[in-house]
């Protein structure tokens, strides 16, 4: 008993915490590929969506709404509100510089998504201050409090089924729907796909936008775990780019299966290492797996199978 238990504990927490990191890199894949910004930023989209997630939760819970509407109403408000951030960003950040830069375009990118990165952060903190802004439970009921007998807390549970069908709904839309198509094709040929009509101001700003969508809502539905705060960007940033390094540079489908390795991974690590390498022992073992797969593999696993960031 006491070994299924454990079996149980650490699947469960690798499978939690993958699809929260394959919500975080599938974003910041779908800028890579069809965009070629390496966004350094992302992460301060997390952050937004955590702080903006806190309000609105807080001020719904206010209301007397049934249990289950302020988490929904925080999460989706968190969601958009981020989007709508990232879409002004790129309106007039990345569009003018798309416009005067004539070349070094992705080291261009890189060093202003750092300087954008600095600017929300400092932002944040002059804006909220270094108080951590967060909750003890965000989903309430007897049907969640149940889930807590199993070892599964309820508030991370449905963080993954969230991750679940945000990448699940994504992926239909970028298969489905002729916005979806537009995208693929711009991430496949810029040049081709205006020649048959596609707007490609309007495909930036939309994809940027949806990349904040989804850390947006990643944020928002941790806020139990992990607390809003000015600089808590920082780790689901490395951990979205450990992912796509593992998996090869702009690869969604990649994305998904990487962030469940990385879970894996990290399970692994604090079930098994962390008495003998200490709190590091999630890096740890998630570098060296990276470094020998680079060694093997340059282009990640996934890196000669991929064409473009939607295959």
């Amino acid at each position: 008993m006491d070994v299924l238990r454990e079996i149980w504990d650490f699947m469960s927490t690798a499978i939690l915490r993958g699809g929260m990191y394959s919500l975080m890199a599938v974003g910041l894949a779908l800028v890579f590929g069809v965009m070629n910004i390496a966004n350094f930023a992302h992460g301060e989209f997390y952050m937004l969506g955590a702080y903006f997630g806190y309000f609105i939760l807080t001020a719904t819970n206010k209301l007397g709404l049934p249990q289950f509407v302020p988490p929904i109403l925080c999460i989706l408000g968190a969601g958009l509100g981020v989007a709508v951030v990232a879409g002004v960003i790129e309106r007039t950040s990345f569009r003018a510089l798309r416009k005067r830069s004539k070349g070094q375009w992705l080291m261009n990118t890189f060093l202003l998504t750092l300087g954008i990165s600095v600017i929300l952060q400092n932002g944040a903190r002059l804006v909220w201050g270094g108080k951590y802004r967060g909750v003890t439970r965000m989903w309430k009921g007897d049907a969640l409090n149940s889930l807590l007998n199993f070892g599964l807390p309820p508030d991370r549970l449905v963080a993954f089924l969230i991750a679940v069908l945000c990448i699940g709904g994504f992926v239909l839309f970028l298969n489905k729907t002729s916005t979806g198509r537009a995208i693929r094709a711009v991430s496949q040929d810029e040049v081709g796909a205006s020649l048959v009509g596609v707007n490609l101001g309007f495909i930036h700003t939309l994809v940027f936008s949806l990349s904040g969508l989804l850390a947006g809502i990643a944020g928002a539905s941790l806020l139990s775990v992990t607390p809003a705060s000015a600089f808590m960007g920082t780790m689901p940033l490395y951990k979205s780019w450990f992912v796509l390094i593992l998996v090869g540079m702009g690869s969604i489908g990649g994305s998904i299966v990487g962030g469940l390795i990385l879970g894996i991974l990290e399970a692994f690590a604090t079930t098994y290492l962390s008495q003998f390498l200490g709190s590091g022992s999630q890096d740890f073992i998630c570098l060296a797996v990276i470094i020998t797969i680079l060694l093997i593999k340059p282009n990640g696993i996934f890196g000669k199978a991929v064409k473009s960031a939607v295959e």
